[in-house]
C-alpha cells in the first residue's frame, strides 16, 4: 500500500489519525480539519519517519491557532548538539509550535538526528545550508542532483517541513539592484550567486516536479521560502518581492497538484501601515495557502531589541490573517541566540500569537485572559502566576520586594502598597455601594 499525504487523504475525503489529533488540539470539528486540509488553507507537517517517533501532530492554517515557530542550529563559530538540545526544550517549554533546525556548521547530521529524536514538535529546515556545508562553502559547485538528494536525506532523517527557495529567477535579480539590503535571505542569495554565475534558471524551480516527488513520499511540507523578501523597511513591498510572491503563487497550485502540503513564507520587515495590505496580498496570490511571516520587524531602529520590534509586526499579521509566526530573538543581525535569547523570542511571540487569536474573535481564545484577570482582581497571586506565559518570571518580579507567603494573600503589591491600590478600593466602593443598598431597602 502506497503512503498518502494528508492533503491526498483529505481531498479523497478519509479522516486520518493525524486530522483527528489535530481537531482535539485545535476544538474544531475533524470535517472542518479536514476541508482545510482539502482545500489547502492547513497544513499538518507530519513526516511519516517523524510520525513514528515522538511527534505530536499539529496544524498550520488560518483556521485554526495562531502559530509560533523557534529556530535552531548551529554556526561556523560556536554551539554543539547539548546546546542545541537544550535551545529545542526551552522552545518547546514556553510554547513554542514547531522548530526550525538552521544549522550551519560542523556535525549537522548529528545534530538533526538529535533534534527531531527528542522533538513533539514538527521540525524544519532549509536544506541548501547542509548541502553547500558538504560542498566546502562553494555554491557554484552544486548540480541540481546535489540538492535533489540532500531533500531526500533530510525527508528519510524525518524532516516534518522544508524552506526552498523556488521562486527566485533568474529574471528577478536586476529588481533587487537598487535595494538598501540587497537579497538578505541567506537561501535566496546563495540561488542568486548560482544563477549569475552558470547564467541559468534556478535550478530548484525547474525541477519542482522532482522535489515534489520526494515531499510526497514523505509528506514533507513545502515552505516556500522567500528568497527575496525585504531586509529593511526601506526595501518593504518591492517589485522584487512581489515578482517572487507571484512565482509562489504558481507554486503552491504545482505543489497541491502534486498532492503535497504547501505553506509560503512572507517577508521580515515591513512598516506597520503596509502589513495587512502585504497579508491579503499572498492570501490572495498564493490561492489562501497557509502564509508564515518572519517577524515581520516594524522599525529598523533597535538592534538587541527586535524580538520587540517583530513581536508588534507579528501581532499585526496574525491579526490579519497569517497562519504562523516565526520569531526573532534580541540577537537578530547581531549573533548566534542561546537559550535565554530563545526563551524571549518564543515569549514575545506567543503573546503575538495570542493576541492575534484575541483579535480574530477565535471562540475560547480570551478565556485565559478573562481568567487571569478575575485573579488579579481578586489577589489570587499564586492562580495569577500559573496562568501567565511565564509563572517563573511572573513571581519573581512579584517576589523581588514581597517574597513572603504572607504577600501571596495580599490585597496589594509593592507598585502601590495597602493604601493606593485602585483594585482593593474599588472592591471598598462596591462594598460601600452594597451596604446603602441594604440601607435603603431597610
Amino acid at each position: 500500500m502506497s503512503f498518502e499525504t494528508q492533503i491526498q487523504a483529505a481531498r479523497q475525503n478519509r479522516i486520518t489519525p493525524e486530522m483527528e489529533y489535530v481537531a482535539k488540539r485545535e476544538n474544531l470539528s475533524t470535517e472542518t480539519i479536514r476541508a482545510e486540509v482539502a482545500a489547502g488553507r492547513m497544513v499538518i507537517p507530519a513526516n511519516r519517519v517523524h510520525l513514528e517517533g515522538r511527534l505530536e501532530p499539529m496544524a498550520i492554517g488560518i483556521a485554526a491557532k495562531c502559530k509560533i515557530n523557534a529556530n535552531i542550529g548551529n554556526s561556523a563559530v560556536t554551539s554543539k548538539i547539548a546546546d542545541e538540545l537544550d535551545k529545542l526544550h526551552t522552545s518547546v517549554h514556553f510554547g513554542a509550535d514547531t522548530v526550525m533546525d538552521l544549522s550551519t556548521g560542523k556535525d549537522i547530521d548529528n545534530i538533526r538526528q538529535a533534534i527531531i529524536a527528542a522533538s513533539p514538535v514538527p521540525i524544519g529546515t532549509v536544506p541548501i545550508y547542509q548541502m553547500l556545508e558538504e560542498l566546502g562553502g562553494n555554491i557554484e559547485d552544486m548540480r541540481p542532483q546535489h540538492f535533489l538528494d540532500m531533500v531526500e536525506h533530510q525527508a528519510k532523517q524525518g524532516v516534518d517541513y522544508m524552506t526552498i527557495h523556488c521562486g527566485v529567477l533568474l529574471e528577478h535579480l536586476h529588481l533587487t539592484t537598487e535595494r538598501v539590503t540587497g537579497i538578505v535571505s541567506r537561501g535566496g542569495s546563495l540561488i542568486a550567486k548560482w544563477m549569475m554565475a552558470h547564467r541559468k534558471q534556478n535550478p530548484l524551480y525547474e525541477h519542482f516536479t522532482d522535489l515534489c516527488d520526494i515531499m510526497r513520499q514523505y509528506d514533507v511540507t513545502w515552505s516556500l521560502g522567500d528568497g527575496l523578501r525585504p531586509g529593511s523597511i526601506a526595501d518593504a513591498s518591492d517589485k522584487a518581492q512581489f515578482a517572487e510572491l507571484d512565482t509562489l503563487g504558481e507554486l503552491v497550485l504545482k505543489g497541491w497538484e502534486h498532492g503535497t502540503q504547501v505553506m509560503v513564507e512572507g517577508p521580515g520587515h515591513i512598516p506597520m501601515d503596509q502589513i495587512q495590505m502585504n497579508i491579503e496580498r499572498q492570501i490572495e496570490v498564493c490561492h489562501g495557502a497557509p502564509f508564515y511571516v518572519l517577524g515581520p520587524l516594524v522599525t529598523d531602529i533597535a538592534p538587541g531589541y527586535d524580538h520587540i520590534t517583530s513581536a508588534i509586526g507579528a501581532a499585526m499579521a496574525g491579526m490579519y490573517g497569517a497562519a504562523m509566526l516565526c520569531y526573532v530573538t534580541p540577537k537578530e543581525h547581531l549573533g548566534l541566540p542561546n537559550r535565554e535569547d530563545v526563551k524571549q523570542g518564543v515569549i514575545a511571540y506567543k503573546i503575538s500569537a495570542h493576541s492575534a487569536d484575541v483579535a480574530r474573535k477565535r471562540p475560547g481564545a480570551q478565556d485565559r485572559d478573562d481568567a487571569l484577570s478575575r485573579a488579579r482582581f481578586g489577589f489570587d497571586w499564586n492562580e495569577q502566576f500559573r496562568l501567565s506565559l511565564d509563572p517563573e518570571t511572573a513571581q519573581a518580579y512579584h517576589d523581588e520586594t514581597l517574597p513572603q507567603d504572607t504577600f501571596k494573600s495580599a490585597h496589594f503589591c509593592s507598585m502601590c502598597g495597602p493604601k493606593y491600590c485602585s483594585m482593593k478600593i474599588t472592591e471598598e466602593i462596591r462594598a460601600m455601594a452594597k451596604d446603602d443598598k441594604l440601607v435603603e431597602l431597610s
